[in-house]
């Protein structure tokens, strides 16, 4: 079937960059309180946490080292589900995880299909 399949690579750079905004929110959340306040004290973890969502967040919308940056928030969402939601139930929608996973599945693919168009650099 073809519907769509000619804006396909168009569909995947939008996917991309849409998914490096809201992976950098987070970070802009915890570290400046913005667009809303981060409702929790930082610590060691989350405030390394909050760097990678905001220079991975942003490394990916523009297409800079994608590979690299979607690895590293990739991982970075498979600990923080591990350690703040996978423990508590086995399924995602109960222990409150989905985001978390879905981030890093998201991230996994863009770590294995890379920049796309739209981006600065192609490595």
């Amino acid at each position: 079937m073809k519907f769509l399949e000619n804006i396909s690579e168009q569909s995947y750079a939008a996917f991309r960059a849409v998914a490096g905004f809201l992976f950098l929110c987070h970070g802009t959340q915890k570290l400046f309180n913005f667009p809303v306040d981060f409702p929790y004290s930082l610590n060691v973890m989350s405030t390394s946490a909050a760097v990678i969502e905001l220079v991975a967040g942003a490394m990916i919308i523009v297409g800079f080292y994608t590979r690299f940056a979607a690895f590293v928030a990739s991982g970075t969402m498979a600990v923080a589900y591990w350690m703040v939601h996978g423990l508590n139930d086995l399924f995602p929608i109960a222990n409150g995880g989905e985001l978390s996973a879905l981030y890093c599945f998201a991230f996994l693919y863009i770590a294995a299909k890379g920049p796309g168009m739209w981006s600065l650099n192609d490595k």
